[in-house]
């Protein structure tokens, strides 16, 4: 992989100035916080300390008021509701809340749940959905994490007497389902102020409209924080306004009172202490989401609605179990398709990667595109065979637009759909190889060449001496890190090799360097490819996070190296 791009933010001097009066703490904490708009005591106040109570209204959002006269109707006839949502981490946390949440209010025995099979539904609404809403009897259907696109299936459903709720925040197409009620604060005529929430975040909305309603105490909607914050977590939404009060508190009880779903996944993921969202994205959400790429997504309500702690930890075990067989999938796959590049001069060379193995397992394709860019560093489609046509996903480098590739492409496609950065697509064998000789051709004419070499965004300089104890205490406020507020990137210049820094493993770097009088460690994983520009002797620039090292009951500062090199001179 090339060098990295180090891009390191700008920051306006005055306004840094004017916050650290105010604040009274670190300089440099003063200018990272302008960069992510935070100017004044006040704000700040609300950054730091999340509140339950600064969450909006749920009744600003555009038709919340139908969908609870909706529910309101379907209590008071006794009729069937079916919570109805997407196999993913988002769609499964938001049917556990929302169905846990319902049999307060409705008659459990006129309740179920419904997740759509991966391969044998699809993504989303799907006619076998509807048809056994249908079969058995259900007059209303509530669809979270999904339905703002099925304008014919909702269509559909209301021929067979069958109305939807729809709970989604993917944005809307042309047209908008006729549905009773439509949740998604991403219409252009919804005035509700925040507009980045999960699919688990709108369902969260409507649980308060219900609770105000039905008089039911906010402790016991809180209770579904844990879930919110994973779905957070997962989705990778912005961390910013709501979702990070929403993560705030949810994380908080995860560390303290988590269902005992959430429980067992902490328990079979091995982690002590305490949980960050980063735990969550790369312990949890794994887990949940293996169910639907291996198996059936269904087991991930199972788990999250179970009350008993150890019916809870035998549905986590076959979790943990779809997840072995994930990662033993995606990393055998993800050998295999490195191999069939490393082989071939042409593909080398190329500016796109489409690869293609008929045996390759469906449900992983997407996490080996991911995991091909992380060696070459540019836009990927990995496709498998899928009964008679094949079937894939496609993944993009930062600031190139997927989708419109994938789209100028469509002539060689059956089907495809996605967003700027990942997409899926289908097509017939015959058409491969035109397929992917003209989605290089659109990729080689349309990116920039800085897009094909990774970039660090990089928030601040710092000086060793800088790093201490107090200094972490208030970055550790910061949390929970995730986009728009990610974990702060700092540059050390002109430090120096103190001559204990050495290979662990034969693939990592212990760091342990000097600035002035300040020597502090620091590890870099699978870096042990950089340690000559240690040993030269040269001072180097070094680009790092901050976290803490636990050894032998010690706990020291150390510095979680992403990238060296020598300092101009």
């Amino acid at each position: 992989m090339p060098e990295k791009r180090w891009n390191i933010l700008a920051y306006d001097a005055q306004q840094a100035s004017a916050l650290q009066a105010s604040l009274k703490i670190s300089p440099v904490i003063c200018r990272i916080l302008t960069q992510r708009g935070i100017h004044t005591y006040e704000e700040a106040r609300h950054y730091f300390r999340p509140s339950l109570n600064d969450l909006h209204s749920p009744w600003l959002m555009k038709d919340m008021d139908k969908a609870v006269q909706r529910i309101d109707k379907a209590i008071r006839d006794k009729e069937k509701v079916l919570v109805f949502g997407d196999y993913d981490v988002d769609g499964t946390t938001a049917v556990a809340s929302m169905f846990s949440f319902l049999k307060n209010i409705i008659d459990p025995t006129l309740l179920e749940f419904y997740i759509p099979h991966r391969y044998r539904e699809g993504y989303g609404i799907s006619q076998a959905g509807i048809d056994y809403a249908k079969a058995q009897g259900f007059a209303l259907v509530v669809a979270l994490d999904c339905g703002i696109k099925s304008v014919d299936l909702i269509d559909y459903a209301l021929t067979l007497g069958i109305d939807f709720i729809i709970c989604d925040h993917h944005l809307p197409g042309q047209e908008i389902p006729k549905a009773v009620a439509v949740l998604n604060p991403k219409q252009s005529d919804c005035a509700y102020p925040y507009k980045e929430l999960c699919g688990c975040g709108v369902g969260f909305k409507l649980m308060s409209a219900l609770a105000e309603t039905f008089n039911i105490s906010r402790e016991r909607l809180y209770e579904y924080l844990d879930l919110v914050a994973t779905a957070i977590a997962a989705d990778i939404v912005p961390m910013t306004g709501e979702n990070r009060a929403l993560a705030y508190h949810g994380l908080k009880k995860i560390n303290e009172n988590p269902c005992p779903g959430i429980r067992s996944l902490i328990k079979l993921g091995g982690i002590q202490k305490k949980l960050t969202i980063t735990n969550v994205v790369f312990v949890i959400a794994p887990r949940v989401n293996a169910a639907g790429r291996m198996d059936d997504a269904r087991k991930a309500v199972e788990l999250f609605i179970e009350q008993d702690p150890e019916r809870a930890l035998d549905i986590a075990g076959m979790l943990h179990a779809d997840n072995s067989d994930r990662k033993e999938a995606d990393s055998s796959i993800t050998e295999e398709a490195l191999e069939i590049i490393r082989s071939d001069e042409a593909l080398i060379n190329r500016k796109s990667s489409v690869l293609f193995r008929e045996h390759w397992h469906k449900g992983v394709v997407g996490i080996v595109a991911s995991r091909l860019i992380e060696h070459y560093y540019r836009p990927t489609v990995v496709l498998t065979r899928s009964g008679d046509v094949l079937a894939g996903s496609a993944r993009s480098v930062p600031g190139f637009n997927l989708y419109e590739a994938i789209y100028a492409c469509r002539e060689h496609l059956l089907g495809y759909g996605g967003h700027f950065a990942a997409a899926g697509l289908s097509l017939l064998p015959e058409n491969l190889d035109a397929f992917s000789r003209q989605f290089e051709a659109v990729v080689s004419s349309s990116i920039e060449e800085r897009l094909l070499i990774p970039e660090i965004i990089i928030d601040a300089d710092i000086d060793l001496k800088d790093i201490t104890t107090g200094f972490f205490k208030i970055l550790e406020q910061m949390e929970p890190f995730g986009p728009d507020n990610m974990r702060p990137v700092f540059i050390a210049r002109k430090v120096r090799n103190t001559g204990g820094s050495r290979v662990l493993k034969e693939a990592h770097l212990r760091f342990e360097v000097r600035q002035g009088n300040s020597v502090m460690t620091g590890i870099g994983f699978n870096m042990a490819g950089r340690f000559h520009i240690l040993q030269s002797g040269k001072p180097i620039d070094l680009v790092f996070t901050i976290d803490e090292n636990e050894w032998n009951g010690q706990v020291n500062l150390q510095l979680k190296v992403i990238d060296l090199r020598e300092s101009a001179s």
